[in-house]
């Protein structure tokens, strides 16, 4: 109903129980819930909902995952850049010898 109606909201944002998660099709997206009363059939409802909690813990994951990429490919660059300016200092250390 709450799709089609105005509804209010009766229960906040929660986790599913294991029996609701086995049970409601509601809770297998996200494992939240929340409680609504649709205001035109007076009916209760089970509306899938997000929790900040979870997205925020998503989130720091997320930019700890990137920080850490980050700092590999930083160290493989300068690993790079010191391999490059061994063999350009070779390469000048040789045409100076063969004056």
């Amino acid at each position: 109903c709450w799709r089609v109606e105005e509804y209010v909201v009766v229960q906040e944002c929660s986790r599913c129980s294991s029996f609701q998660a086995k049970s409601m099709n509601e809770c297998k997206p996200t494992g939240f819930v929340e409680k609504v009363t649709c205001t035109s059939s007076k009916r209760d409802d089970f509306k899938r909902c997000r929790s900040a909690v979870m997205e925020a813990r998503v989130f720091w994951r997320f930019v700890g995952t990137m920080m850490g990429v980050a700092a590999v490919f930083a160290a493989l660059v300068v690993y790079r850049q010191r391999v490059l300016d061994r063999k350009a200092l070779e390469k000048v250390r040789k045409q100076i010898e063969s004056i």
